[in-house]
């Protein structure tokens, strides 16, 4: 197995341990998807020695090209991802592993036979990633199974978003079902595979100090930010029809909400941990029209400065420059349960914000009297930190140190991945393609959970357009509307970072 450099006695080894043997087909093998994430991800996967030699991975697309041109493309995706890391040596061996077949999967006449012949009936593990539309999921599924394709180890992969409301969502899950069964269906979200958000549970679960002090006694409230510092990059068409509130919130921000907020879970498997987060989302705050008008800001960026740059509104990157679609939302809800009643949860996400970060702040409450006199003191803080610079940094009150008087100062305990594990940690698609192989559910959505997820939202969505709450504009660069900010000062609290 290929390791890294060995690094400092006190800085702790990465170990990398291999899947089974398996092969993946990947439709919409040419897309932007695959040249960007998956390539890169199974390429990076296979130099930490995770890849058993005798897999196989065949991209699939309407695109005319043969194997050559397909590892051709490939090489290009790989070697932008690697950067100076490069190695042509590394390159020829796993370019091995590829191969391309030409097809259009929603053809009804098309021709699957060469497909089907590329593929072993030695390999245990067979997956098909619907790299594609969410509309033609149905169709695709229907096609692998009228070929023959289907075995009792195969796997599907559903890039989100799972439908655009309830309604669509149930459709795509039931043509889905009527092929695969639930426990072959692996619908996902990249934000589940990053590093931090998994040690989230680590930290709550495997430390005893967190757990006694994670519920409504302790904690005064609860963030979660996802900025983007980027406008639409090619997305103007999709991102139009849904929003920051679709495109966001209804999966990456849930699925962080759930983690946070979720009893533990009996064990670590796949339904264990994914019943312990429907639980959450059933127990969430529904939206009345006038709970959306006071707890929710809808907003949409104008031209501004973003990292020193000019930058084009969002209205100016549309073509026909007229939409109320917002790109960024701000969200004040509760959770209905013993654990966290009457502690406010803020959800915030946006584009063309001041810098791009995702971050889950617990706020705890202050200390009940302060011993102190005039110094000040500050509430303990968690800051998890997903992106950028991933981490965990516990604020606590010390002394400053030196004569004149006690002075007490919030500084933080801080666990850098940068700084305390010097080997290269897997991005998420690199970490939840292996978990698809490896049969660990634990980090993908089942279907009730994504439907009460959209519930959630279509009423949320309901309440807005009941009360014609029109988007508020904000400059690009900026922390997003002043609503958001007087959302949080009527609570006599403030964003983490603002």
């Amino acid at each position: 197995m290929k390791r890294c450099a060995q690094p400092e006695e006190d800085i702790p080894i990465a170990e990398f341990i291999p899947v089974d043997l398996f092969e993946i087909v990947i439709f919409g093998g040419t897309g932007d998807l695959s040249q960007r994430k998956l390539l890169p991800a199974l390429f990076h996967r296979w130099k930490d020695g995770q890849v058993p030699e005798g897999s196989r991975i065949i991209g699939s697309a309407r695109t005319d090209m043969d194997t050559d041109g397909y590892v051709a493309f490939a090489k290009e995706a790989c070697q932008r991802a690697q950067g100076e890391d490069w190695k042509e040596s590394e390159w020829t061996e796993f370019a091995k592993l590829l191969d391309y077949q030409a097809l259009d999967a929603t053809d009804p006449k098309a021709d699957w036979k060469e497909l089907k012949g590329k593929l072993s009936k030695n390999v245990p593990v067979r997956v098909f990633y619907l790299a594609t539309s969410p509309r033609l999921y149905v169709e695709i599924c229907g096609a692998v199974s009228r070929a023959g394709l289907i075995t009792p180890d195969t796997r599907v992969v559903l890039e989100k978003p799972i439908g655009t409301n309830l309604a669509s969502a149930q459709e795509i899950n039931e043509g889905v079902c009527a092929y695969f069964d639930e426990h072959q269906i692996y619908r996902i979200d990249h934000y589940l595979g990053k590093e931090t958000v998994q040690n989230l549970m680590v930290l709550r679960f495997a430390n005893l100090l967190m757990e006694p002090v994670w519920n409504r006694a302790a904690v005064d409230h609860v963030q979660i930010t996802v900025a983007e510092d980027l406008g639409l990059e090619g997305r103007a068409g999709y991102y139009d029809r849904s929003g920051a509130l679709r495109d966001m919130v209804q999966n990456h921000l849930l699925q962080l909400l759930c983690l946070t907020a979720m009893e533990p879970p009996a064990t670590l498997e796949g339904d264990d941990v994914r019943t312990e987060k429907i639980k959450v989302l059933q127990a969430l705050r529904r939206f009345t029209p006038a709970m959306a008008e006071k707890n929710s800001v809808r907003g949409q960026y104008t031209a501004g400065m973003v990292k020193g740059k000019p930058v084009k509104g969002y209205l100016e990157e549309l073509e026909d420059g007229q939409s109320d679609t917002e790109t960024f939302v701000a969200i004040k809800t509760e959770i209905e349960n013993w654990r966290w009643a009457g502690v406010p949860f803020y959800l915030r996400t946006g584009k063309r914000m001041a810098s791009r970060r995702s971050d889950i702040v617990i706020q705890f409450k202050p200390v009940p009297h302060s011993i102190f006199g005039d110094s000040e003191t500050q509430a303990n803080r968690l800051v998890i930190r997903l992106q950028p610079d991933e981490g965990v940094r516990l604020f606590v009150q010390i002394k400053e140190p030196g004569p004149g008087g006690l002075r007490i100062k919030s500084l933080p305990l801080n666990l850098s991945y940068a700084e305390n594990f010097t080997v290269r940690y897997p991005d998420a698609y690199e970490r939840l393609l292996m978990d698809v192989v490896r049969g660990n559910l634990a980090l993908f959505m089942r279907r009730d959970e994504v439907e009460a997820a959209w519930a959630w939202i279509d009423e949320l969505i309901e309440a807005w357009e009941e009360k014609e709450l029109q988007v508020e504009s904000y400059a690009a660069g900026s922390d997003g509307p002043v609503s958001s900010a007087v959302m949080m000062e009527r609570d006599s609290r403030k964003w983490w970072g603002q």
